[in-house]
């Protein structure tokens, strides 16, 4: 994509937009950097809905020419630490097309705009080690591991799965 493009984002109605989410969220499940296989049709079919009942949840879309090119889903947190909301991107996505062309940049500049909007003292996210040019993208705007003391290391990020 050599030629000139408008590239715009904006926070989005999870309930207008429901479709484009669970569309751009399919494709990035699908990538190697997601879960290399479609999303579940529950998933699919449940989404809008679920991400409609949390009033902390927030959908920014990014678009090149008026084309949807990216999208992050956020989570509003809490520092406890610092007594103020923080901004977790939970999904930050970006069409393989439009890679390299800044949209993922974009789209932290606009979720860090509505962030210091909110209140909020930080942005988290988490990213995987072998994401190299997520990860550059990340330090370009100034993410970092997360620590409290140099001496006890960087903070990891840990799951356990649930299953009923």
């Amino acid at each position: 994509m050599s030629e000139q493009f408008l590239l715009t984002c904006s926070k989005v109605d999870i309930s207008v937009e429901g479709a484009l989410i669970v569309q751009l969220l399919n494709e990035y499940s699908k990538d190697e950097m997601g879960s290399n296989e479609e999303l579940p049709n529950y998933v699919k079919d449940n989404l809008v809905n679920e991400l409609s009942k949390r009033n902390y949840c927030h959908v920014f879309i990014c678009r090149v020419n008026d084309i949807p090119a990216g999208i992050t889903i956020c989570f509003e947190g809490f520092s406890t630490f610092a007594c103020k909301p923080l901004i977790n991107f939970h999904d930050i996505m970006v069409l393989p097309k439009y890679r390299r062309l800044g949209v993922c940049k974009k789209l932290i500049e606009t979720v860090e705009i509505y962030a210091k909007s909110i209140g909020c003292c930080k942005l988290t996210l988490e990213v995987l080690e072998g994401n190299s040019p997520a990860i550059s993208t990340y330090k370009s705007v100034g993410f970092e591991g997360y620590e409290l003391s140099p001496s006890l290391g960087k903070a990891m990020f840990w799951q356990k799965k649930l299953h009923y």
